[in-house]
């Protein structure tokens, strides 16, 4: 019996750190600790290979997923990255390695197709609910979304590797081959919107990072701080200075961050909210989601604030009633019906008073300058009202509806309206000036690298 539950514990747990430094001749060498991994339950001699061969080339990746819970699921290299040998994703270049590995799985008997890049596709095999979700939410479409709405793509305002290195690094790219490997123009890149070569959308370790797929670390703000951050939404910031983010501050160190999924409880397992349990996480009879589309009664990335279903660019598919009811029920764990109501009361009027004060006047007036011709509107951005337009509503106007929604004075007020106002009274001297005497705007003719292609992606938008 003894034995029999030594082997079992030995294969389920994985020691601590091993090696340590070593002295040679008075010179202290830079030696890798590695971390130990035993296990003594079935595993492919192809998966064993993979473990073996990457433990000694990349030390980092390997002790990250030997620290995880699929190590201790005996969930390996090859569970996630095999491939069919007809995948257009398969690496040429791995199988190379087997030709002049020296190790003892290096030799082609263990050699499998395998593919660097681990999709939602892939990861449905084991979470198949949490994969759905996710291929319905605004995050597994956002790269569609930016095509359809974002003047710096549709009007080629900026430069490929400005978009690569910039927009794609959150939205993501289309991976693509070249020369039968992953094309470098789009690949590496984890952008919660990336189109796959499976044709899946997404990548789960935008908020769960390779190799350790925390759930711990997707829990914590700093995961959705990686894009929802800055001017244009600057989410971190205003969660960071909210009483949500003050209390995570103060008290985060004692969450159990580690509970497992659909069991992370308000009260039991942290005291305040993070934007996880918030947006994605269960409690009360509102089940886990990895759709970050549900629970919103109002889109407030829009230029107008919309409800999410009359948001053309991707309209929700549900009702703004009921997700409203379900955000209010995550409130009211922590909140009074009262308190949540009227958070809710006060949140609607500001959406009102920007919509009605600053964007639709604005609107107006720019639609009457390109109606006059006075505005050129074959291109945007060229021409400084352009830009004080879109600032109006896609910084400041962004700034003062999310500072409302989530509790941020200082954002709903002096980094939104006091801005919108600045703004807007700018913007309309300006504007009423070119009408009163018929001249055009300025407009730059050598605006800086917009050498951007301004088709639609046919593999986004197929007819």
């Amino acid at each position: 019996m003894k034995k029999k539950l030594s082997a079992l514990l030995a294969g389920v747990f994985i020691t601590g750190i091993s090696t340590s430094t070593v002295l040679c001749s008075d010179v202290q060498m830079n030696i890798p600790k590695s971390k130990e991994f035993r296990i003594e339950r079935s595993m492919s001699p192809e998966a064993m290979a993979c473990i073996e061969c990457h433990k000694k080339q990349h030390p980092g990746i390997f002790s990250d997923w030997a620290a995880s819970r699929h190590a201790a699921a005996n969930i390996t290299c090859y569970d996630c990255h095999a491939a069919e040998a007809h995948d257009p994703d398969v690496s040429q270049s791995h199988f190379k390695e087997y030709e002049t590995n020296d190790t003892k799985y290096g030799q082609k008997k263990y050699m499998v197709p395998v593919s660097a890049v681990v999709t939602p596709k892939d990861c449905s095999r084991c979470h198949p609910d949490e994969a759905m979700q996710y291929s319905k939410s605004k995050h597994a479409n956002t790269l569609e979304i930016i095509w359809k709405i974002d003047p710096w793509l549709n009007d080629g305002m900026n430069s490929e590797f400005e978009r690569v290195n910039g927009c794609y690094h959150c939205h993501g790219t289309i991976l693509s081959l070249k020369d039968k490997e992953l094309d470098p123009a789009t690949w590496p890149n984890v952008g919660v919107g990336r189109l796959n070569l499976d044709g899946s959308k997404g990548s789960c370790t935008s908020c769960h990072t390779r190799h350790r797929f925390s759930v711990m670390e997707a829990r914590k703000p700093q995961a959705c701080g990686q894009c929802h951050l800055g001017p244009d939404h600057p989410q971190i910031e205003i969660f960071t200075e909210s009483k949500h983010g003050d209390i995570y501050d103060a008290f985060g160190d004692e969450y159990n961050w580690t509970a497992a999924p659909g069991n992370w409880s308000p009260g039991v397992d942290f005291r305040g909210p993070t934007c996880a349990s918030c947006h994605m996480s269960g409690a009360g009879s509102v089940m886990t989601s990895h759709d970050v589309t549900e629970r919103l009664s109002w889109e407030l990335q829009a230029p107008l604030t919309v409800r999410p279903e009359d948001f053309k660019a991707f309209p929700a598919q549900t009702n703004w009633q009921e997700e409203r009811t379900k955000m209010q029920e995550i409130c009211m764990q922590c909140h009074g019906k009262r308190w949540t109501e009227s958070h809710y009361s006060q949140m609607d009027q500001t959406i009102k008073e920007y919509n009605e004060v600053y964007f639709i006047p604005a609107k107006a007036k720019l639609d009457e300058l390109y109606t006059k011709g006075l505005l050129d509107k074959t291109r945007f951005f060229d021409e400084p009202l352009e830009v004080e337009y879109y600032e109006l509503w896609h910084h400041e106007g962004r700034r003062a509806r999310m500072g409302a929604a989530m509790m941020a004075p200082d954002y709903s007020w002096w980094h939104g309206f006091y801005e919108c106002k600045n703004r807007f009274n700018a913007f309309m001297e300006e504007a009423n000036h070119l009408i009163k005497t018929g001249e055009k705007s300025y407009k730059s003719e050598n605006y800086p690298n917009a050498t951007g292609n301004t088709t639609k992606p046919p593999e986004l938008f197929k007819q």
